[in-house]
């Protein structure tokens, strides 16, 4: 069995699908995966732990909020000005290399981190070196891609996201040229990355069909549902929806008690999502859930009527190439989606072809759908969607895992 060394910036129990799932998976296609990652105090998949040897390194051991914070803020300026956090991966990453030899390197990153590592490992021990881009600093609206917020005094957020920026995307662009791969997650960020190395490929996120798969469920109320977070209503506007649901309350659709929002977020996100309901009067419908863990997201889906994606335009200022997992999750799930604002571009798109929603543009839009969707609602207990399943089985989990090892295969061959 031929050996792959994963260094990403995340791994479960954190949230890291993509890299947990593709370890599930690829056992069975001849690759033994080791990994090693940074240590993330989550527990979102910690169902997928356990897979395959893992070394997780902690950069912020410190107890306490305050501390924490601090320890945050010092670890990310040493690495502006010094690459800390690549210098010390390195090291650990060189103990392991030492133990086991490994046929390729595979380092998955949305933003840069580990990738200036990897790529100096995979040149010091003659190593294929895939570089795996989840997401990119280009697609975001602002500087959403910065996970703190930054000291606003005197500008110096602005100061130190505009460094941290030219510094990430000038060591991702190197280690991109001299990667012998790059897999991308959709078509934009396909042609993006292509301007830094021709051999990009797209593997799309998925679902897994162990966990998503539909299970028609009664319910006695009419449930929109949404899952994740909310960075900033610039990459995902909810706009179109709180109108939409003002509009048929007023025009006796439905009330409060028919109809619920479950919202599924964490606290920032339910800052945002109140206050723009508060602003269109439709707060009432709203009922906040928190975050569950993604083992249970599955029941939570197929107890839902409309499952709802949040994006914007992608124009100049909007957000590009957003192919979000709850997507993919959405699809197997066979329930119909409500994607808004649309996108109009791969989303969409990608929607279209699976004919299992809409991505709306306008209000009119969005209330018809989900008067379609109450009426079932009404006569069935639930809403099912015709989903196309050759367009489906394309986001299986595994055949992404088939992808990589398929790729794996050529560059070592």
């Amino acid at each position: 069995m031929k050996k792959v060394l994963i260094i990403c910036d995340m791994f479960p129990p954190a949230f890291g699908p993509r890299m947990g799932y593709l370890c599930k998976f690829i056992r069975s296609l001849g690759w033994q995966p080791t990994v090693l990652t940074e240590k993330i105090q989550e527990e979102t998949f910690a169902f997928l732990s356990g897979t395959c040897p893992v070394t997780y390194i902690d950069f912020y051991p410190a107890q306490g909020k305050l501390m924490r914070r601090l320890q945050w803020l010092t670890v990310f300026l040493l690495d502006l000005l010094g690459g800390y956090k690549n210098h010390r991966l390195y090291k650990e990453a060189e103990k392991i290399l030492r133990q086991t030899s490994f046929d390729l390197v595979l380092c998955s990153t949305y933003r840069t981190f580990p990738l200036p590592a990897a790529s100096q490992l995979a040149q010091k021990y003659h190593l294929p070196l895939v570089a795996d881009l989840r997401d990119i600093i280009e697609q975001y609206t602002g500087n959403e891609f910065i996970s703190h917020s930054l000291p606003s005094c005197f500008g110096l957020d602005t100061l130190i996201a505009n460094a941290f920026k030219r510094k990430s995307l000038k060591q991702r662009n190197r280690a991109l040229r001299q990667a012998d791969c790059v897999t991308t997650v959709s078509p934009w960020h396909v042609e993006t990355l292509k301007a830094y190395n021709p051999n990009t490929r797209l593997i799309y996120n998925g679902f897994d069909p162990d966990l998503f798969y539909p299970r028609p469920t009664p319910t006695d109320r009419f449930i929109i549902t949404y899952t994740g977070r909310l960075l900033s209503t610039a990459m995902r506007d909810p706009h179109l929806l709180l109108e939409a649901l003002r509009r048929l309350r007023a025009e006796d659709v439905f009330t409060p008690e028919q109809c619920r929002m479950y919202w599924y977020v964490d606290p920032l996100s339910r800052q945002t999502i109140e206050k723009e309901a508060a602003e269109v009067d439709v707060l009432p419908f709203m009922e906040f859930k928190g975050y569950v863990p993604a083992s249970e997201i599955p029941d939570v889906l197929n107890r839902s009527s409309v499952l709802l994606l949040l994006t914007n335009k992608a124009d100049s200022t909007g957000p590009k190439g957003v192919m979000t997992t709850k997507f993919f999750e959405s699809l197997a799930m066979e329930k119909p989606i409500l994607c808004v604002r649309s996108d109009e571009g791969c989303l969409e798109a990608a929607l279209r072809e699976s004919e299992a929603g809409i991505a709306a543009r306008t209000v009119e839009e969005v209330c018809e759908f989900l008067k379609a969707c109450y009426r079932e609602w009404q006569q069935r207990g639930y809403t099912v969607s015709a989903c196309r399943k050759e367009v489906l089985q394309q986001y299986s989990r595994k055949e992404q895992a088939r992808q990589f090892a398929s790729l794996f295969d050529s560059l070592t061959d």
